[in-house]
Formats: structure tokens, sequence, C-alpha cells
């Protein structure tokens, strides 16, 4: 009988343990290294409103922290080592910023929390333009290293993704033509005025022009087709590159175990919640979820390789 009842209170504990952990945090503070209304902002509000509204942690505030690709955050949370209540979002941009703003602090000096979220990149092109594919593209690419490629700032996502699609073609990614715009709708508006033979984005940037006809997605970085979206991947035509623009959220360096446990433990719970999960629909989010010790080793593995393709480009030594 008393074996039974040993069974039963371990069994329950088990049951209770992560409940008990997200429910000990509070007065949680979510710093978006970026001005308010980006996408950095957006997930770390969406986090905010999810703990809040399912009572996973109560109270979450978010701040803002704009600067250098979030290398100024970064800077911030590194100082608040040992702060067991503070989150930041970041993500892919961030990973190539540390590197072109010569950073002092990197990835390794914080914890790692979880993978949230990511957007893949298509590449485009003009309704008119001769090339119906990324094979089609790419031999013409080949051919003419001045082919003109818009996309956002230098060093950010966009660029990384024609590096490596430069390398899965043979060319020299320092040879590309990369035409780079501080903002989607001045690469929108290049490759609509065949200014450029094609521009890259996250797929957001030109689904209506897609949808509308105007523009051809002839790739899409992701591991397979997406539901919803008409352009097959690079890796079906040939071309063995996947890259999502993913958003993730660490903590400060130093925190203990437990707070580091409470903080994986309360995004699981969120992850798991409808609310989150309706989030993600609403806002048109893939769900890329992971975290704990899988996130920290993705981490390592995504900074290596965002360096290695900055490094081909000649964006960093």
């Amino acid at each position: 009988m008393n074996a039974k009842k040993t069974l039963l209170a371990l069994s329950a504990l088990l049951l209770i343990a992560p409940t008990t952990l997200a429910q000990g945090l509070s007065n949680v503070r979510i710093m978006a290294p970026a001005a308010p209304g980006g996408g950095w902002d957006q997930t770390s509000r969406a986090i905010q409103t999810v703990m809040q509204d399912e009572g996973i942690v109560k109270p979450v505030t978010v701040f803002n922290v704009p600067g250098a690709g979030g290398t100024i955050g970064l800077a911030q949370l590194y100082n608040a080592k040992g702060d067991g209540s503070q989150m930041m979002t970041m993500g892919l941009v961030m990973v190539g910023a540390i590197l072109t703003n010569s950073s002092k602090v990197d990835l390794s000096r914080v914890t790692p929390l979880a993978r949230l979220t990511g957007e893949y990149e298509v590449l485009v092109v003009p309704a008119s333009s001769p090339y119906k594919t990324m094979k089609d593209f790419a031999a013409a690419w080949k051919s003419n290293n001045g082919l003109a490629v818009a996309g956002g700032s230098a060093g950010g996502t966009d660029h990384i993704l024609l590096g490596l699609l430069a390398k899965a073609n043979g060319i020299d990614p320092k040879k590309m033509n990369y035409v780079p715009f501080s903002g989607g709708g001045e690469a929108l508006a290049a490759v609509l005025g065949n200014q450029v033979a094609g521009a890259i984005a996250g797929y957001g940037e030109f689904e209506a022009q897609i949808k509308a006809g105007r523009l051809r997605a002839i790739g899409i970085s992701a591991p397979k087709r997406q539901a919803g979206i008409d352009a097959p991947t690079f890796k079906e035509q040939g071309f063995n590159v996947e890259l999502a623009n993913w958003r993730g959220i660490v903590a400060a360096p130093g925190v203990s175990a437990a707070d580091r446990d409470a903080m994986i433990a309360a995004l699981n719970k969120m992850h798991a919640t409808k609310a989150w999960q309706d989030t993600l629909k609403t806002r048109n989010w893939t769900d890329l979820y992971m975290s704990g010790s899988k996130y920290s080793l993705f981490l390592k593995v995504e900074a290596a390789r965002v360096k290695g393709i900055l490094q081909d480009i000649g964006l960093v030594k």
C-alpha cells in the first residue's frame, strides 16, 4: 500500500512539475531590440499577450532597445547577467548583424531558450521574365555574374540566401551583383520595373504581386513545398539550399539552471496553447518551435553557417 501511494505521489509530481515551473515565473520583462512595430516587437507583444491571457506568467512587460540590427540590445542583455526575469526576442538578422557590426557580444554570451517562428524566402522574377524556373535563372546567372538581384540590406537574410544560392550554382559569392535596399517596397519596385533580373525577400513581401500574376516565384527556401504558396523549393530543383528567417528568444548570461528551466517551461506551455496556435495562423507565422538544448545546438550551427557565407561574400573577415 505504501509503495502504491509513493508511485501515485511521484506521478502527480511529474504531471505538475512543468506547470509549477511556469507559474513560478513572474514580473518578466521582454526586450524587443528594435523599434516598435517591427517583427521582433510584434513577436514580443504576442508572447506577452498569450502568456498573460493564459495565466502562464503575470505580469509581462515589453520594452524596446533599437539599433544596429539588435546588437545594442544584445549588449544590454549581456550586462544584465544573472537576471532570471528578463528575455530578449531575436533572430537570424541578429546573427548576421553581430558579424557585420563587429559586435563585442555574440550569441555564445547569452542563454538560449527557444526558437519560435520563421518565414521562408522566395526568389521572384517579373511575369514577363524569360526565366521560368530556378534552373533557367541559374544558367543565365552562371554565364553572367552581373545578373542583378535586389533584396534588403547588405549582410541581411536576403543577401545570405543569394550567397548560398550562388555557392550551390558554382558562382563566387564575391562576384554577385546584389542590389541592397533598405525596405522591401524598394526591392519590389525595382523588380516590377525590370531594373533587376530578380529579387529576394520573405514570401509575405511579394505575396500580393505573386497572386496578382505580376511576379513569378521561381523558388522558395523551405525544406518542402508550403501550403498555399505556389512555388517549388530550391531543393527539389537541384539546389541544396534551405533558409528560414527565424525568430527566437534568449535570456541573459549567468542565469541559474532553475530560472532557465522556468523560462523554457513557460515558453513550452505557451507554444502548446490554442491562443498561440491561433496567433501563428492570424499573423501567417510558420511554426518552427524548438527549445532547450536543441535550440542551443541550432544557434551554434546557424552562427557558423552565417559567418561562413558572409566571409564568402566578403562582408566579414
